[in-house]
């Protein structure tokens, strides 16, 4: 079955760089981020664990664990960190799960059910769409997706917009406007009545069109 935003996020047992997880008790009551990859040792991957080992801090304001994911075994992964710290001059201190059954890339629809269940002998490019970077939230749904291919590497500060927009329209009945970044100007939804509107936001806003309704970022 595939994936749709709200699905609930497949949960798993796994093993990691950091031990064994159940994945929605990992989560606990926070967010948390699964950001894929086709295979250790491949060049755009290494600038992209690296960048988010910087990223981290950021994401941990934000009460949201991350976590790589990689269609080989743990043990790669570890030989993989050492490359990546070298190279990146970042230390990846957030967990990279081993899947060398493909369970995980499965059940998270990134690999058809007929890739077999072993990662051994498979090249990147067999696995070229486990290039996903999913957004859950604390009731364990998916909340966003996106992938890419394996040519080009992910914008994670696009994630963190991203993640910025999730938490703050799941808190206040808002939505994000193109390229919004926080504390800009939000959106009232046209699901929110100018009566619930003028409870919510006593402050007002500015209606551009009836259905367009501009109001000052919520705290």
């Amino acid at each position: 079955m595939s994936l749709r935003i709200n699905s609930e996020a497949p949960n798993f047992t796994a093993e990691t760089t950091q031990g064994k997880i159940d994945f929605h008790n990992w989560i606990g009551d926070g967010w948390a981020i699964l950001f894929s990859h086709p295979k250790d040792f491949t060049p755009v991957c290494t600038t992209e664990l690296g960048y988010m080992a910087g990223l981290k801090p950021e994401f941990d304001k934000r009460n949201t664990k991350i976590i790589g994911l990689s269609v080989d075994p743990v043990d790669n992964h570890k030989k993989w960190e050492k490359d990546i710290e070298e190279t990146q001059g970042h230390k990846v201190t957030y967990p990279m799960i081993g899947d060398p059954q493909l369970k995980v890339a499965m059940a998270y629809d990134m690999l058809p059910e007929g890739a077999g269940t072993s990662s051994e002998g498979r090249t990147a490019a067999d696995n070229a769409t486990v290039r996903s970077v999913f957004v859950i939230g604390p009731d364990k749904k998916v909340k966003a997706m996106l992938t890419y291919p394996m040519s080009t590497g992910r914008n994670f500060d696009e994630v963190l917009r991203l993640l910025d927009s999730c938490q703050l329209t799941a808190k206040h009945t808002v939505a994000t406007p193109v390229n919004w970044k926080p504390g800009q100007d939000v959106i009232i939804p046209p699901s929110v009545s100018d009566d619930a509107a003028k409870a919510k936001f006593p402050q007002g806003w500015k209606t551009v069109k009836p259905y367009l309704r501009v109001v000052k970022q919520p705290k």
